[in-house]
């Protein structure tokens, strides 16, 4: 009877097992519930089927170039790409608590009566068993739903880490063009300091001037060489961190694409509390701490259905044989109600530090809310005052130009005084540090407020360098960048 009972058990798993496997017909292997398949890859600003493609140097980059190197090849990326890998297999591990779990065990072991006083017997067994979950009051569902609310906030974790790079990367760009254009002001300030000490020199040749004034253009000359010295070493450290940022070494050199100078429109301008509302529906930090706390809130259900019964069907198999005796079959199938009575306080204490961690997220969430408005209002002070700034700079620029140029003809024609010269020349250096400074500053906060906004992507660059971009033989620039969950 119990031989008949094992081999309907045996006809009945081999007939159920087709169903266990429909699910994963079209699964790929090694991710049979596809939650892998769902995290997209690393890419930078080009579409597919070529997302990220190796740097090609020899050329000089452009911003949106420069960009897309960061999103490909920098750390950053990769660990918030890691990040959702291993949070879509944490889905998958909670899905797999709706499956059935087979097992089996065999044995082999020596007995050995000492009654009988018999020499030992050799016995074998071999056992084989399905046990599945039917019930738990919502524990499995609780832990998915806990798992899918960590996916997606790993998602938009990845997403804001994305706009950080993208933010850093154009900060960078535009620090090493700043440091290169303020190189090439330092040299025509040097050039011009030494023109005027040629100058004070040929008339205190001639006894025109006093040697106070050669002694004057000297040090004004030689502070010259001094403020381009150090360009020089400040464009070198803005050309080490662009490489950090896009993940070259320092050392491998490259050039960058010519800008067109900073051109400040009004057309960021709009209501502050506008652009502070429209922030937080975009912002993937803030969607991350939105999705943290849920799952927070999963975590309470699941505390608390741990403490319930639960309902099993357990199937079990076995053949177990003394040598040289018949073999003996066995067979069992059974439901198993477990109900937890007391387990000293754990699950008590289980949904209270679930509650609190639910606080603490939603704590969290409110904090980064509130600095969603203070990254926006920021941002767009910043970038109305540096707005304001390139106007001005140019503005005193251009006079600056016209009173160097001044003060310099009339101090070789004789009639003007080496002071007045060196103090046009000194004003026109600042008045050129400022432009190009007010125009750094005006790319890096236009830049900043798009990502305190949430909307950090390839579309404004067009908008900061409408120079040829990647469209142009590396592929067309992508859709902004958005959350993948």
């Amino acid at each position: 009877m119990e031989t008949d009972f094992f081999a309907r058990l045996r006809r009945t798993v081999l007939i159920a097992a087709p169903a266990l496997a429909l699910p994963f017909a079209h699964a790929q292997p090694g991710d049979p519930f596809g939650t892998l398949a769902e995290v997209p890859p690393i890419a930078g600003l080009r579409p597919a089927p070529a997302p990220c493609q190796p740097a090609d140097l020899a050329k000089p980059l452009e911003l949106a170039e420069a960009v897309d190197l960061a999103l490909c090849n920098n750390p950053l990326t990769r660990q918030g790409w890691a990040s959702v890998r291993f949070q879509a297999a944490q889905v998958g591990v909670a899905q797999s608590a709706y499956l059935p779990t087979l097992s089996a065990s065999a044995s082999v072991s020596r007995i050995r009566n000492e009654a009988a006083d018999n020499d030992p017997l050799t016995r074998r067994a071999a056992e084989a068993g399905l046990s599945y979950l039917l019930f738990d009051f919502g524990t499995r569902a609780a832990t998915l739903e806990n798992a899918r609310q960590l996916y997606t906030a790993a998602s938009f974790t990845r997403d804001a880490t994305v706009q950080t790079v993208f933010l850093a990367a154009v900060q960078a760009f535009f620090q090493r063009q700043a440091a290169s254009a303020v190189l090439e002001a330092t040299q025509l300030s040097e050039k011009a300091a030494l023109e005027s000490l040629n100058a004070a020199e040929a008339r205190y040749g001639v006894g025109t001037a006093t040697p106070a004034d050669r002694l004057q253009a000297r040090t004004a000359h030689a502070q010259a060489v001094l403020n381009r010295i150090g360009a020089e070493g400040a464009l070198k450290t803005a050309q080490g961190v662009l490489a950090n940022v896009i993940g070259v070494d320092p050392t491998q050199p490259f050039a960058l694409a010519p800008l067109p100078p900073a051109a400040p429109s009004a057309a960021f301008e709009a209501d502050v509390a506008r652009l502070i509302e429209e922030a937080r529906t975009r912002r993937p930090d803030l969607a991350a701490a939105e999705a943290q706390f849920r799952a927070a809130r999963a975590s309470i259900d699941a505390a608390r259905a741990a403490h319930l019964p639960t309902l099993s069907l357990g199937i079990v198999g076995g053949r177990s044989q003394i040598v040289h005796q018949p073999a003996y079959d066995s067979a069992s199938i059974g439901l198993t109600l477990t109900i937890p009575l007391f387990s000293g306080f754990s699950t008590t204490y289980r949904v209270h530090a679930a509650e609190a961690q639910a606080d603490l997220q939603a704590a969290r969430r409110e904090q980064v809310r509130l600095q969603v408005a203070l990254d926006v209002w920021n941002a767009y002070a910043s970038l109305t005052t540096a707005t304001q700034s390139v106007k001005t700079a140019e503005d005193l620029l251009e006079s600056a130009t016209q009173s160097e140029r001044v003060a310099a003809g009339r101090y070789r024609a004789g009639v003007g005084s080496i002071l007045d010269l060196l103090t046009a020349q000194a004003a026109l250096a600042n008045a050129r540090q400022s432009r190009i400074q007010a125009g750094t500053n005006w790319f890096v906060s236009r830049s900043a407020l798009a990502q305190a906004m949430g909307a950090l992507d390839s579309g404004l660059l067009a908008t900061l360098s409408p120079s040829p971009s990647p469209a142009s033989g590396r592929g067309e620039l992508r859709e902004p960048l958005r959350g993948s969950n």
